[in-house]
């Protein structure tokens, strides 16, 4: 039995033009990403006095739409290309890179034409901060865009009568060929004390994929003369707002807290399993997300790669994560962290 593909499918407002997708998650495996090339863009008689485009589009919002002001938009395109599809420039073979492509335009017919994109090298991901339960209108993310529209020449404005606009996803996955294991220790010292506190903590691996719990090994040798108690863990999620300012955000996504205590002149040695997941923190303002579609779930943005040679101003948002340790030390009223 044949498998079953799930085709997308939007049309104008005037039924002049329509697109057909065969996916919208295009995937960035580092040395490649993902063309968008599955796609089919048929054409109605309507359109015969005017040229038909399709454009691809990747914009930066870091603000609603309805702030805008005298004509400013809080947007900034950071890569827009565009082609013309009606009347053909190129032969449809040409055009036609997949095989869903092939049986869409022999079903649809000779008003059918597809196009073909590549993403550059230096965009970024789709990536979303989440907007609180009482914000309003288009959050601040990273979005990627296929627009179809008919127009005289491709400068002019848009018409949204005559205009489809279909979001995509650029999703970042990472393969794991890296052997490196994460390791960091730190050193306490104590006023009044002879002898320090060490931290080390260490990770089976450096790559974790989404819903895989992450592990945490960590080694407490305490030769202080202090008593170490209420020791916890958690999984931070920075965003850096690189584009237009040097925003900030700290979220913690998994957090695990213990009574575990390590008294003057002993050690510990104990691995700890954290979750990091949406599930556990929906309607969480200022988390950044894999950029979502309508109607459709995401997860926690992955961690940005960015490839050599790109600025990093460009990626708009640049996501990492850190385990942080914290406890607490007798006779101190501040908490011992640990990154």
């Amino acid at each position: 039995m044949s498998p079953k593909h799930v085709i997308f499918k939007k049309v104008s407002r005037d039924k002049s033009v329509a697109v057909y997708m065969s996916k919208r998650d295009f995937v960035d495996h580092c040395d490649y990403v993902d063309p968008v090339g599955r796609l089919v863009f048929p054409v109605n008689g309507r359109v015969n006095v005017f040229l038909v485009y399709v454009m691809l589009s990747c914009t930066f919002r870091y603000g609603r739409q309805d702030m805008d002001v005298m004509g400013v938009a809080f947007k900034r395109d950071l890569f827009m290309v565009t082609r013309q599809v009606y009347p053909e420039l190129q032969d449809k073979e040409k055009l036609t890179h997949t095989k869903i492509q092939q049986k869409l335009l022999r079903k649809l017919g000779d008003q059918a034409f597809p196009f073909f994109f590549e993403f550059p090298d230096n965009l970024p991901c789709s990536v979303a901060l989440q907007p609180g339960p009482s914000d309003v209108g288009k959050k601040c993310a990273v979005e990627f865009e296929v627009k179809a529209f008919c127009a005289e020449n491709q400068d002019e404005k848009m018409d949204k009568q005559s205009s489809v606009r279909l979001s995509i996803r650029k999703i970042q996955f990472s393969p794991e060929t890296s052997k490196l294991v994460p390791v960091a220790e730190t050193t306490f010292e104590f006023l009044m004390s002879e002898k320090p506190l060490h931290v080390k903590l260490s990770m089976p691996k450096e790559t974790f994929y989404h819903g895989e719990p992450v592990g945490v090994n960590v080694e407490i040798t305490n030769s202080s003369s202090r008593n170490i108690k209420d020791i916890s863990l958690s999984v931070e999620q920075v965003t850096n707002i690189v584009l237009y300012s040097n925003d900030k955000y700290v979220k913690s996504v998994a957090k695990e807290e213990t009574r575990d205590s390590v008294p003057s002149g002993t050690s510990l040695k104990k691995e700890y399993t954290l979750y990091p997941l949406l599930a556990h923190n929906k309607d969480r303002r200022g988390l950044a997300l894999d950029g979502r579609l309508k109607h459709e779930d995401t997860n926690l943005a992955s961690s940005s790669i960015v490839k050599q040679e790109v600025l990093k101003e460009v990626q708009g948002m640049l996501v990492f994560y850190k385990i942080v340790v914290r406890m607490i030390a007798s006779g101190s009223a501040d908490k011992i962290l640990c990154y």
